[in-house]
């Protein structure tokens, strides 16, 4: 029996291909068969199922895109570029997701808002939702308009006021939507200024009122786009189904006076020149609807309100009435500004008489109408007009730091934070602080905040710090913020308190060495001649120089006390000249035994009478000419120490504070300048910081000579005061040469005049003179080398911590009542007393 071998049965791919009717039917049957075992009611679920779903996904997305939005301020430049708004949204487009992103997660959307408020101005703002990555827009803002300040507040706040207790807010107000077909484009050649104009609008608010525009935007495909601009020419209103139907019903009943339409002849004779004007009209419309359709695009929504506070009384109705068409007046003037932008296509006003306040507040983008990249920026963009009143404006550029200046660390000083992009911080590094810290601005701009942190800073990581107060507040400000583990690092001048300060003896050879005795004795007499100048002569400057090197040259602890009995009293000047060897000192004293009482009056006079008014204050007569030194600043700057020298001019006076500060000035020199015998690697880095710097620089080193010699021993100057003119010539030209890192606060037009040097061409005069409070120009050294300028904003304090300031005080009191310096041996007595 033969064996038959059957065929197999071809599959669905198969059968498809020999019959591909035949599978076409098979698949229709089963689709039949599957839905008539599908009961009705089953479907009637699906669908509602779906229905019910559809705006769930909606507000689910709605709520994802908003989650975390944040709202930046915008500070206008002093100047804007008109084309700036071209470039941000332009930019911007690049935001577009892709489609299958789109479709899961939505499209997010931005909001550009215009605010006047009687209490705040006009303000730019812009609303991100979360989705978007910080700092993004705000570096597009800096990229379009150069010089724009940002402020980012999170979460982003409502653009009208929030009614308070005891008021309701009247809200007029609606939308903006295309009026014909959104392909046809809006005018983007306004001669004026549209934002100008809306805030002009909005002047003369009453207490309490506020406006708002809001546009909303996001961008769009090119999908979308395209049928936008589908039949677009039309220059008609958008006309929908229902129009349709009831123009072709009018024609069939009329149909004897329908227009002839053109022909390629011309059509009817009648109606030529009509006809000639349509096709014209058509020809431009088409045109420009062509040129809208280049480039990016966004979908928008513009909304517009204005809120006016009335009494929750419902007694009182009258005042509502009166609110509702004072609001409505208004909001009617912000609408009536966007006629400007009327050209092939007009904004039609749409009132919103309800849900208006939520629809502002939640900043809800549903179907928008298309708008090119110029006719956005057209409608959202920062005003050109430079004295438009009430604008919130930046004081001047912003510049944003060189990627080389460093953020922080271990090994460098915090200055603040950038205030463009992410606002990183910003920070100097020892080795470049070395070349000392010059700071400048009047009082009142954060010059004192700078300082306070970066002194906080060096006594965290451990560096010696020296600081001159002559005001009082930096001091306060420091100790009440200082660790309690420092404590016993703090060695604390207060002219204000009753406790006996620390002695630092100008006079001390035994601290300062034999050898350190010339330029012990030269910065003294140097301090007094420059706070004196105007009474001090070259016999004044000879009687004091000889008068203290003869004590000096005595056994024991010599004292500027000791100096007005050298020069009044014969015998103790008798047994202090006795033992003097240097010839020349001993002939000084032979000529003044010479003179008369009268003639040795008439020449100690001037400087007796300033040495007297130094040493009447009790406070300065325990710190400069209490005895021996209790205190060593050489150990302060090695081991990390604090010195706090607070010496307000209104406790001690002017030249008094003066004259103490230069005093501790010079006696940190010399201590600084025994550093050359130890090897530069073994030199620890330390700070000698001066507010008001002028009035201690009065040493006999040259300032030029100290700062260079200064940087070699690793001590960084901070040198703060208000105005170039405080300075002597010699002071500016070398802190100009020599203080290589430069932070400038707002100075004046004259200051900024010489200043605009170091940072043109970034900055200019008038940018260093319309900086605001807390704001500052920095030009600094990177590894030596000159960076470019930036700006920064200085960082506030910590709260002060309660009690800390006297806790520190009492702490370093106690230290110096038990520190071996304290029990140092006083002057060797005369044997023959």
């Amino acid at each position: 029996m033969s064996a038959t071998l059957a065929s197999p049965e071809p599959g669905w791919l198969g059968r498809a291909l020999l019959a591909p009717g035949a599978a076409v039917r098979d698949l229709g049957e089963a689709i039949e068969h599957t839905l008539a075992s599908v009961s009705g009611a089953v479907v009637v679920v699906v669908v509602l199922a779906v229905l019910a779903a559809v705006p769930m996904v909606a507000r689910w997305r709605r709520r994802r895109l908003s989650a975390g939005a944040r709202q930046i301020t915008v500070l206008t430049p002093p100047e804007v570029d008109a084309k700036g708004a071209l470039a941000f949204w332009a930019h911007l487009i690049g935001q577009l997701r892709p489609a299958w992103a789109r479709v899961l997660w939505g499209q997010p959307h931005l909001g550009f808002e215009y605010t006047v408020t009687p209490e705040e101005g006009a303000a730019i703002r812009l609303w991100v939702p979360g989705a978007i990555p910080p700092g993004l827009i705000e570096r597009a803002i800096s990229s379009a308009w150069p010089g724009a300040h940002t402020d980012t507040d999170q979460p982003a706040l409502p653009p009208l006021p929030i009614p308070v207790q005891g008021t309701r807010r009247v809200i007029a107000g609606g939308e903006l939507r295309l009026g014909r077909r959104e392909g046809l484009p809006l005018s983007t050649d306004h001669s004026g200024d549209l934002v100008r104009d809306l805030i002009t609008a909005a002047d003369d608010l009453s207490a309490g009122q506020a406006t708002c525009v809001q546009i909303l935007a996001r961008p769009v495909t090119g999908r979308r786009v395209a049928r936008a601009t589908r039949g677009a020419a039309s220059t008609g209103a958008s006309a929908g189904i229902v129009v349709g139907l009831l123009r072709e019903a009018l024609n069939l009943l009329t149909p004897g006076t329908s227009t002839a339409r053109p022909t390629q002849s011309g059509g009817v004779s009648q109606s030529r020149g009509s006809d000639r004007q349509a096709v014209m009209e058509y020809s431009a419309a088409a045109r420009a609807a062509a040129a809208k359709a280049r480039g990016g695009h966004w979908e928008t929504v513009v909304r517009y309100g204005t809120s006016i506070p009335v009494s929750d009384d419902p007694d009182d109705a009258n005042p509502i009435a009166q609110a509702r068409a004072v609001a409505r007046g208004r909001a009617d003037a912000l609408a009536t500004v966007f006629g400007a932008c009327t050209d092939h296509n007009y904004y039609r006003r749409r009132r919103r008489p309800f849900r208006l306040a939520t629809l502002l507040r939640q900043r809800r983008l549903g179907r928008g109408d298309v708008l090119s990249v110029p006719e956005l920026a057209t409608i959202a963009h920062l005003p050109t007009d430079t004295g438009l009143p009430g604008l919130q404006r930046a004081g001047a550029r912003a510049l944003s730091p060189a990627p080389e200046i460093p953020v922080g660390g271990e090994h460098t000083k915090p200055l603040g934070m950038a205030d463009t992009g992410t606002r990183r911080p910003v920070a100097v590094k020892i080795s470049d602080a070395r070349h000392h810290l010059h700071i400048l601005g009047p009082t009142g701009v954060g010059k004192s905040t700078l300082l306070a942190r970066t002194i906080l800073d060096d006594a965290e990581a451990g560096r010696g710090v020296i600081v001159i107060d002559p005001k009082g507040d930096l001091v306060t400000d420091i100790l009440s913020r200082l660790p309690s583990h420092m404590a016993d690092r703090v060695v604390l001048f207060d002219a204000d308190s009753a406790a006996p300060p620390p002695c630092v003896n100008p006079l001390d050879i035994d601290r300062i060495g034999r050898a350190g005795t010339d330029l012990a004795v030269d910065n003294l007499v140097t301090v007094f001649h420059r706070i004196f100048h105007q009474w001090w002569g070259p016999r004044t400057d000879d009687i004091m120089r000889a008068s203290l090197l003869t004590l000096c040259a005595q056994p024991g602890t010599a004292t500027l006390a000791d100096l007005p009995r050298l020069l009044t009293e014969p015998a103790f000047r008798a047994r202090v000249t006795r033992t003097t060897k240097d010839p020349v000192l001993r002939g000084f004293w032979d000529s003044y035994e010479t003179l008369s009482d009268t003639g040795r009056a008439q020449l100690t006079g001037p400087l007796l009478n300033k040495l007297r008014a130094f040493l009447l204050r009790p406070f300065v007569r325990a710190a400069i000419a209490g005895g021996p030194s209790t205190v060593e600043f050489a150990d302060i700057l090695d081991n990390g120490g604090i010195c706090l020298a607070r010496l307000p001019k209104g406790s001690l006076g002017e030249e008094t504070s003066r004259l103490v500060g230069s005093l501790l000035v010079a006696r940190t020199w010399q201590a600084v300048t025994a550093r050359a015998r130890v090897p530069s690697a073994d030199r620890p880095d330390a700070a000698l910081v001066l507010d008001e710097a002028q009035n201690f620089l009065n040493l006999s080193t040259p300032i030029e000579d100290m700062l260079a010699e200064a940087r070699g021993l690793r001590l960084s100057l901070l040198l703060a005061h208000q105005n170039l003119g405080q300075l002597s010539r010699e002071l500016r030209d070398g802190i100009s040469a020599n203080a290589r890192n430069k932070v400038i606060f707002a100075v004046s037009p004259d200051d900024a005049r010489d200043l605009a040097r170091h940072t043109d061409p970034w900055l200019s005069e008038h940018d260093l003179s319309h900086l605001d409070a807390f704001h500052a120009a920095a030009r600094l050294l990177v590894d030596g080398r000159n960076a470019r300028p930036f700006t920064l904003t200085t960082r506030p304090l910590d709260p002060p911590i309660p009690g800390r300031a006297r806790e520190i005080a009492a702490a370093a009191r106690a230290r110096l009542t038990t520190s071996p310096a304290a029990s140092a041996p006083g002057p060797v007595p005369d044997p023959q007393l």
